[in-house]
């Protein structure tokens, strides 16, 4: 399937697993490549669970970055076809593409890798793509950009 665009914003990530609704979660906890992204339950608090979605560049059917949106120098990262979140320079972030499935979006790599959310508290990894729920999210948009 063609790339979907998606509108620059702030956004809540739900994974599609079994059990409560999961969203995209950046632990607090650095280990080798920073900090795991994993599902996890609705936090209360959003900061490690709101994510701005905008384009790599300002150019048509460029490719996404993704990061924190209340730590905007926070970029996703893909490390060992694994999710991290990491406070390196922007050019260092990794870019997504996201394409339209059956109940929401497939999130890729630059490789082509889809993300993956085995179960709840599993950190994202990056997979060959297959027509699996676990490789399925849904974008909650929350608000555009800068603003409260």
């Amino acid at each position: 399937m063609p790339p979907v665009p998606v509108r620059p914003g702030i956004y809540k990530i739900h994974a599609h697993i079994i059990g409560p609704s999961a969203l995209v979660t950046a632990t607090e906890h650095a280990l080798k490549y920073g900090a795991p992204v994993i599902t996890d339950r609705m936090n209360p608090l959003p900061i490690e669970q709101e994510w701005i979605i905008e384009p790599s560049e300002p150019i048509p059917g460029a490719p996404y970055v993704i990061h924190l949106a209340h730590h905007e120098a926070a970029g996703l990262v893909v490390q060992e076809d694994k999710l991290w979140v990491n406070a390196v320079p922007r050019a260092e972030w990794s870019k997504f593409m996201f394409e339209s499935v059956i109940g929401g979006v497939k999130i890729f790599s630059e490789k082509h890798l889809a993300f993956r959310s085995n179960h709840r508290g599993a950190q994202i990894t990056l997979v060959e793509p297959k027509p699996e729920f676990q490789e399925t999210f849904t974008l909650e948009f929350v608000s555009p950009i800068n603003e409260e």
